[in-house]
């Protein structure tokens, strides 16, 4: 069966966007897991990855390497390998801040995109984001992650100092999706971008479960996303599946898994240039981490 998720594309049931995915998470308390990649080796492996799981799966790309690629390749390999693959796979831009640029990833294909204007005045934040939630909507079946409060760390072009991320108030977080119309809401609840500097950071789980119950309470109709996912405890990760998250973002774990899987093959293959067999070590190293997660989330076999 086909569907179409966009005005200029006709793609097979394996394109999707993300609150698709989200929904059955949200109410079978599970999640899916949202992976940052740079190149093709990642992408191929969260795919792989996803494939050998049975998993649906969202690969997330920031704006830089979105606009060292380009739009247009990054969706031509989404596509490619996408529609061959027997789970539900979603493209994501994330942490965008340049409506222009939100609007030309939709104009492309992708099928989530991220507007991040949470570092904005609330007011300001609750506009861009009904933009680009009105254009995503109006083009094709493109599902919008928005954000309230500020995630600490750094994230592609986004810093935020400790001491300057906020937390996302629950009444106006209710109030900020009934207004923008965003289809999934990322609350910042104290999770970080990076590496944490403490192995038990301090998470406000009760607040990210009240949000999920004011949002929910008649059904689910707003997925939430936990930004910052590398690092975090195990612990920690079944009690946010347990207070409502249903997507979780990975970015940090699988930039070092890449340079450290680079290092070490070249380091024990020093007088070896072969560069199939560097790119297969760490498409394979990518590949478990990627599993890894999907067994923490509880999605595989989801698909």
């Amino acid at each position: 069966m086909k569907t179409k998720i966009h005005k200029k594309q006709e793609t097979t049931m394996s394109i999707v966007n993300a609150k698709e995915i989200m929904i059955p998470a949200a109410k079978e308390g599970w999640a899916v897991g949202a992976f940052n990649v740079t190149d093709l080796l990642q992408f191929e492996a969260v795919i792989d990855a996803a494939i050998e799981k049975k998993a649906p799966v969202i690969v997330q790309t920031s704006v830089k390497p979105s606009q060292f690629l380009g739009t247009n390749m990054m969706v031509a390999i989404y596509r490619t390998l996408a529609e061959s693959a027997p789970v539900p796979v979603c493209l994501h831009l994330d942490h965008c801040t340049d409506i222009e640029y939100c609007k030309k990833c939709a104009d492309a294909g992708y099928t989530n995109i991220m507007i991040d204007a949470s570092k904005q005045s609330y007011e300001e934040n609750i506009r861009q984001t009904k933009e680009v939630v009105d254009y995503c909507h109006s083009v094709g079946n493109i599902s919008v992650e928005g954000e309230l409060g500020t995630v600490g760390g750094v994230e592609d072009q986004i810093k935020v100092a400790e001491d300057e991320a906020q937390l996302a108030n629950p009444e106006q977080s209710v109030e900020f999706v009934e207004r923008t119309g965003v289809d999934i809401f990322a609350p910042a609840i104290g999770t970080a971008h990076g590496v944490y500097k403490t192995k038990n950071p301090k998470i406000d789980f009760e607040r990210m479960a009240t949000i999920h119950k004011m949002l929910n309470s008649n059904g689910i109709k707003t997925p939430l996303v936990v930004h910052g996912g590398t690092g975090l405890p195990d612990d920690y990760v079944a009690k946010l599946l347990e207070a409502g998250g249903a997507k979780f973002n990975v970015s940090t774990e699988l930039k070092h898994t890449l340079i450290d899987a680079k290092w070490e093959y070249i380091n024990a293959h020093r007088d070896e240039y072969d560069p199939g067999k560097l790119d297969k070590f760490v498409r394979d190293a990518t590949r478990k981490a990627v599993m890894h997660w999907m067994d923490k989330l509880g999605c595989n076999g989801k698909a």
